[in-house]
């Protein structure tokens, strides 16, 4: 499906609704699959989350979990610790192409019992469940944070808990705090000290409790995108946010404010407003909140604003290379940009480029041409693009890929007066 998406007047006062935070909720699925005290609210309607829910729900041996990378990363582990289960984890070819090995060793080194079934390194693997014993293992912390966060969600269960060392500088370290604080709020013992994360065994029963899913903050940056873009005065509600979140994206609101955005925070929601600001040059690292650098360089070029991000090498293993991807589709609307394995430069522009993948487009009563960006079969390459809607029209190719994280996506666009268009 590929969409026109324009836009004839931003509509406000508007409120969304936004699902539930994918990260928190596949970490809490796998912790209730575990431990069945433990109820949740408010969770993610991702694609990534329901293949969580069906994979964990599945008694076949085989499990696809598709493109959902933290599906596969979660399962790898919990399936290791399925006494007397055989499992096959397998994806689509981009998740066969996405490195799993640093997972995989540690938990060799725990004593799993699984093995690569096409490339060393690499899914699927066979895994036969089994008791775990051993409770001390060294991994890599300057890799995805989603290997240390397998780990640590099967760590209670484990008979003699885990202590997990990590070697080298640890990369996205929000997202590991949001674990360890979800293990502690249903009840799980775990001291982060240093390189050294100790997570206490859990001999019984948890007691229940009910865990409300907070909405998810990478969701929301295109939210701040489209206010960054609009006119002064332009304001957005979103629900539900924390002024004091898990979710390591939740610094968008000290980062937009460099590009004119203010964010309010209410009781259950917050409001985001474009204010009079003098813009500059954004410089920002994002080695502990990676998922938002498409979103800031695509509202940077939006805004004429040159920008640097920098701590960005793990975007080049996601759905897509996200930094080639990104310069690729910025350089058709004519964007002179710069990455390397782990930053991006965009340089300062006065106004759009011609748009040289330019696609024609007709229904009803409008016909011309347009700049089509494509997707990659990356959620996040639509949604960050979709926003520049507020300056010129654009065609999203392969929009429904936005399933993956936030399936109401364009629906929640039209409530804010964009127009879409299949096309």
């Amino acid at each position: 499906m590929n969409l026109h998406l324009t836009l004839l007047k931003l509509l406000q006062p508007v409120s969304v609704q936004i699902t539930g935070s994918k990260s928190e909720t596949n970490r809490l699925l796998i912790l209730q699959a575990l431990f069945d005290a433990i109820q949740i609210e408010n969770a993610s309607e991702s694609d990534d989350s329901q293949a969580m829910i069906k994979a964990l729900s599945n008694d076949d041996e085989v499990i696809d979990i598709h493109h959902a990378g933290t599906a596969m990363r979660f399962l790898t582990a919990y399936f290791a610790v399925k006494e007397g289960r055989n499992t096959v984890l397998t994806g689509s070819p981009r998740m066969k192409e996405r490195p799993i090995g640093v997972l995989v060793e540690a938990l060799q080194v725990l004593g799993a019992d699984m093995k690569y079934l096409e490339n060393d390194g690499y899914p699927p693997l066979k895994i036969k469940g089994k008791k775990i014993t051993a409770n001390a293992v060294t991994i890599k912390a300057n890799v995805s944070s989603q290997f240390i966060t397998a780990l640590l969600l099967i760590a209670a269960k484990l008979e003699n808990g885990l202590e997990i060392t990590l070697d080298g500088e640890v990369t996205s370290r929000p997202y590991l705090e949001m674990t360890l604080s979800l293990l502690h709020e249903v009840g799980i013992t775990a001291i982060f000290e240093g390189q050294t994360i100790k997570v206490l065994p859990i001999a019984g029963s948890l007691q229940q409790s009910t865990i409300v899913v907070e909405s998810d903050w990478s969701s929301a940056s295109y939210f701040y995108s489209i206010v960054a873009m609009s006119p002064i005065g332009t304001s957005v509600s979103l629900s539900s946010y924390k002024r004091n979140s898990l979710q390591g994206d939740s610094s968008l609101a000290e980062i937009y404010k460099n590009m004119g955005v203010q964010t309010m925070f209410h009781e259950n929601s917050i409001t985001l407003s474009r204010i009079e600001c003098q813009l500059s040059t954004v410089n920002c690292e994002l080695n502990n909140t990676p998922d938002i650098a498409q979103t800031i360089a695509v509202t940077c070029f939006g805004l004429g604003l040159p920008c640097h991000l920098t701590g960005l090498h793990t975007l080049k293993i996601k759905e897509t290379d996200r930094l080639e991807a990104l310069k690729t589709e910025l350089e058709k609307l004519g964007a002179k940009l710069a990455v390397t394995k782990d930053s991006l430069t965009l340089e300062a522009h006065t106004k759009f480029g011609g748009g040289s993948k330019a696609v024609s487009f007709s229904y009803g009563e409008g016909r011309g041409e347009v700049t089509a960006i494509n997707t990659y079969n990356d959620h996040r390459m639509a949604m960050a693009f979709a926003p520049l809607a507020v300056k010129v029209p654009i065609v999203i190719n392969d929009a429904e890929v936005v399933s993956k994280s936030y399936p109401l996506f364009w629906d929640d666009l039209q409530q804010l007066g964009f127009v879409k268009t299949i096309i």
